[in-house]
């Protein structure tokens, strides 16, 4: 960004009543985004044209508030073409900008307390891998809290890269592995082996962050042994899933259910 550009400067040249207005404009933009985020929506629509009957929800909240308020409606239908604070890419930089206050108030929150981590790694739709991780601790009001912290894109899956991802990770928000007191994961070797997996190599930084293998994960791997174990089981399950595929299939089936 150019200094004459910077928001301050152009601040300084307007006028008390556009700033009102552009102010206007702004806390509408940010309340559709704040609101799509809440809510967990899509904001981008397939067609955003003038002429679409359908521009996506984050327009067509906009439109629908500015139906509703007479002053946003004036500033949806004469802000200046380069100034609407509709594009994607201010749709992108209040969200990234919401994403870091939400992320300060957790840290906040935790308030350098001792705390869990809790990993696991999959390929989204495009076959990225993506690690989540997620934080485990007491709240000041003695609640036991888990809280999203954030998504990271690991170029493969070995035990030292995902370790050199969540460093990275808890550096950028002045997390400390000193700080951790357990970690949970799926039962893969590179992440629960003995030796080099990802429960090992953090075990040898910090010896009180003990390992707990994901309950989830260890319910998924009993149901599979014990249905190897048991045909009676093995067949229940084999029954259900083709019934599913045939019930889910007809839209006749499931309504005569």
């Amino acid at each position: 960004m150019k200094p004459n550009q910077h928001i301050n400067n152009v601040f300084v040249k307007q006028t008390k009543e556009e700033k009102i207005k552009y102010r206007i404009q702004l806390n509408a933009t940010v309340d559709c985004i704040r609101f799509l985020l809440r809510q967990g929506l899509a904001f981008r629509g397939h067609d955003e044209s003038l002429d679409s009957s359908a521009k996506g929800n984050f327009l067509e909240l906009l439109q629908f508030l500015a139906d509703h308020n007479e002053s946003i409606n004036e500033m949806v239908q004469n802000a200046p073409k380069n100034n609407k604070l509709t594009h994607h890419n201010i749709q992108k930089d209040i969200v990234n900008a919401a994403a870091c206050e939400t992320t300060n108030a957790i840290i906040k929150d935790l308030d350098n307390e001792f705390f869990s981590v809790l990993v696991d790694e999959s390929r989204d739709t495009s076959i990225k891998e993506q690690m989540a991780v997620v934080l485990r601790y007491v709240d000041k009001k003695g609640n036991v809290t888990e809280r999203f912290l954030g998504i990271v894109h690991v170029t493969d899956t070995t035990a030292l890269s995902l370790k050199v991802a969540i460093e990275s990770l808890f550096s950028k928000h002045g997390l400390s592995l000193s700080r951790l007191r357990g970690q949970g994961y799926d039962g893969a070797s590179n992440m629960q082996g003995e030796f080099n997996g990802l429960k090992a190599l953090i075990l040898r930084e910090n010896k009180s962050a003990y390992y707990v293998h994901c309950f989830a994960h260890q319910l998924q791997l009993t149901l599979v042994a014990v249905a190897k174990n048991h045909n009676v089981i093995a067949e229940f399950f084999c029954l259900v899933a083709k019934l599913i595929n045939v019930v889910g299939g007809s839209c006749k089936r499931r309504d005569a259910l």
